[in-house]
């Protein structure tokens, strides 16, 4: 039985959202799989004026996620891949939730959302990279109907990861 999803929102992210971004992800639980530790603020002003930039030219991005009552919860969207190793070239998608917003529903809603969206703008398939210990988030690339592609190992920290596909 499939529960509902809940209504959420998407935006291209604001100057303010790098400062939101940096609240609700200031968690050692949400940073586990992003390095460990919450990120500076001018990683996410970054972050956010590259998003910007990718919406622009592109239609799609990493965009605001925010909930039904306008509360910034986190990030979900699409990007072209940004390492030099992995699936160069191609577009991943992706999602960051604050903590309380877990197990919830709205990584999935807000990535249905992206898939249409990245659809709308022209581009044939999508990766997730996802670390292999990160069941949430598989969880997320399974609902959406994504399949393994590959297991590899990350360069940086020498872990197992998967890259999910899925044709759109």
């Amino acid at each position: 039985m499939n529960r509902a999803l809940p209504a959420v929102r998407l935006r291209v992210p604001t100057d303010e959202d790098a400062v939101a971004w940096h609240r609700v992800f200031d968690h050692p639980d949400v940073m586990e799989f992003h390095g460990g530790r919450p990120a500076e603020l001018s990683v996410y002003e970054e972050l956010t004026a590259r998003q910007r930039r990718h919406d622009a030219e592109r239609g799609f991005c990493l965009w605001t996620m925010l909930d039904d009552s306008d509360r910034v919860i986190g990030f979900t969207g699409a990007q072209p891949w940004p390492q030099d190793w992995g699936p160069k070239g191609e577009i991943e998608i992706g999602w960051r939730l604050g903590r309380e917003f877990w197990g919830q529903g709205y990584a999935t809603a807000a990535a249905e959302m992206t898939l249409e969206r990245v659809r709308a703008a022209g581009v044939p398939s999508v990766v997730a990279m996802v670390l292999a210990r990160n069941t949430r988030s598989i969880a997320v690339t399974r609902r959406l109907g994504m399949s393994l592609d590959e297991v590899f190992t990350t360069p940086s920290r020498a872990e197992e990861g998967h890259c999910y596909r899925l044709v759109l």
